[in-house]
């Protein structure tokens, strides 16, 4: 027997909109990876029963708890309101499956959007690695850095040195921006290289900003050139040029510096409008200069190797930081010779000491005056003075 409404019930019924109903009734339905708030109503060993405001329960498996831990799962009481994330709206048996432990996965997945969207930059840990880049732990979700993506890789580096390079990175905790995100394929892709050079940009300005000509700071030699060093601080680099590299005479960089070395600098020049970073190592050593006249005087003779010969003369290292030259005019008495003539690179010639100039760090030598016993005229005193000449100008005595 069937029940018929009544009129008024038949009149309400034709006044709904069935549209609106059905919208609605689909609003309700939980959709895959949605996170609810639900009702605990029953706790079960085979799982648990958990309202989210539909016509049916769902049910929590155990499998699903047991990730979440004992203390958790002994904590659980009926009546308790958790959040849920939806697995499968239905499944074979008509169930609604839910589950705790994928909550903060989806919550991982919300944290990497946000990151995506603001360009911000997170760190990782590399957990492993292939022919096709690094593996790494983001939250509880695992996310890839493409080879091209690495900051210490290029497109030029062969295929078992990237590997090589890859492999040592396991473990070290690394700066990523992401750069992809894909929930519905469950693909997070991030760049370690685009993360850097933000990184490195920022560092940048803060030490523009903040440095202050005279700061001495611990850096990290980066690159050598022909003219200097460039030395990373810490988010960028500085220039050291190789006449600031140190009080010996430097024909290129990797005569006293290596890439990867630590070394100890002083800011001397700052250029914020071309945001360039002038450095000196020089200047934290010992000036052998400062007391050159403490332990060399007029008349003295000194031993060393020649260390360069040019068409006015010839540079005698007299010690690791001072060199003494010999003018054309103090090689021999024939004053045809040329100084290619007389001395030649590398070898060890013993000199006198005919001007000192502290202030302008020359000491002039003499080898035409080796057998001379008597003291100096007063009038080479005056090569020592503020006005001495260069040691390319010294005039023959």
């Amino acid at each position: 027997m069937s029940v018929q409404p009544d009129p008024v019930t038949r009149q309400h019924e034709e006044d709904l909109d069935w549209t609106q109903l059905l919208d609605a009734y689909d609003y309700a339905r939980p959709q895959r990876g949605e996170l609810r708030e639900g009702l605990i109503m029953h706790i079960e060993e085979n799982g648990v029963l958990v309202s989210i405001g539909t016509k049916r329960e769902g049910i929590i498996p155990a499998q699903d708890l047991r990730q979440m831990g004992e203390d958790f799962i002994h904590s659980l009481k009926v009546g308790d309101t958790v959040q849920v994330y939806v697995q499968e709206p239905e499944n074979r048996d008509g169930d609604l499956i839910l589950s705790l432990s994928m909550v903060q996965v989806a919550k991982d997945w919300e944290v990497a959007e946000q990151l995506f969207r603001d360009g911000g930059i997170t760190r990782c840990k590399v957990i492993g690695f292939n022919k096709g880049g690094l593996l790494v732990q983001f939250n509880r979700i695992r996310g890839f850095v493409p080879a091209s993506q690495v900051a210490q890789l290029h497109g030029r580096t062969a295929a078992d040195e990237r590997q090589h390079a890859l492999q040592k990175m396991v473990n070290q905790e690394i700066p990523l921006k992401v750069i992809e995100v894909d929930r519905e394929r469950n693909r997070l892709v991030l760049s370690e290289r685009a993360a850097t050079q933000e990184w490195r940009k920022a560092q940048k300005h803060r030490l523009l900003t903040e440095l202050q000509p005279g700061d001495v700071l611990v850096g990290k030699v980066n690159q050598l050139t022909n003219f200097g060093a460039f030395i990373d601080l810490g988010g960028a680099d500085g220039l050291a040029h190789i006449s600031e590299l140190s009080w010996q005479r430097v024909n290129h960089p990797r005569e006293v510096l290596q890439p990867g070395q630590e070394v100890k600098v002083v800011v001397v020049e700052i250029d914020r409008e071309r945001e360039r970073i002038g450095l000196s190592i020089r200047q934290l050593q010992d000036n052998p200069w400062e007391t050159i006249d403490q332990r060399y005087t007029l008349g003295q003779l000194v031993t060393g190797p020649v260390t360069n010969v040019t068409p006015f003369g010839a540079f005698v290292q007299v010690e690791e930081a001072v060199e003494g030259l010999i003018h054309a005019s103090e090689l021999t008495t024939d004053p045809q010779a040329q100084p290619r003539d007389v001395l030649q690179p590398g070898q060890i010639v013993t000199a006198r000491v005919i001007s000192l100039d502290r202030q302008r760090q020359r000491m002039g030598l003499s080898l035409r005056r080796m057998n001379d016993d008597e003291p100096l005229p007063a009038a080479d005193e005056s090569l020592s003075g503020p006005d001495a000449p260069s040691a390319a100008q010294e005039p023959s005595v």
